[in-house]
């Protein structure tokens, strides 16, 4: 009985001992399962960027001939920051009309009749289209 006691003892202490340390998770076949963390990444977006997109997609009217990535009326907005980034042109100074048409000068005549609305807006406005435009690859 001696014997029996000890061995159920020397039993409870062993299962004590390897239960008391630190509990790790398994999965359903016994592998450890790592602990989640949430990594909270903070992103700010450029006001003017923000600004930019605001006024391309509203009051400069500029979504009814330009799209992305497809040429409608006027060409893909990746394309005009392609030729403009190649060449260190200025959109803000073409949209002013300040500067010649490097993209597609056939579609010149169209797009000055846009000039009303561009030369109205505040040079911090149309620095805002030009960030906005820039920011296509």
């Amino acid at each position: 009985m001696k014997l029996i006691f000890k061995s159920f003892a020397v039993f409870t202490l062993a299962i004590s001992l390897t239960n008391c340390g630190e509990k790790k998770e398994t999965d359903a076949y016994g592998n450890p399962v790592q602990e989640k963390t949430e990594v909270v990444t903070e992103t700010t977006v450029d006001p003017l960027l923000a600004k930019g997109q605001e006024l391309f997609e509203g009051k400069g009217t500029c979504t009814a001939c330009h799209k992305a990535d497809t040429k409608v009326i006027g060409p893909a907005i990746k394309d005009i920051a392609k030729i403009y980034k190649e060449k260190g042109a200025s959109i803000a100074a073409f949209i002013n009309e300040e500067g010649e048409a490097i993209v597609d000068p056939s579609q010149y005549e169209t797009m000055k009749t846009n000039f009303a609305i561009t030369k109205a807006m505040t040079a911090e406005e149309r620095k805002a289209l030009e960030v906005y435009m820039m920011s296509f690859e």
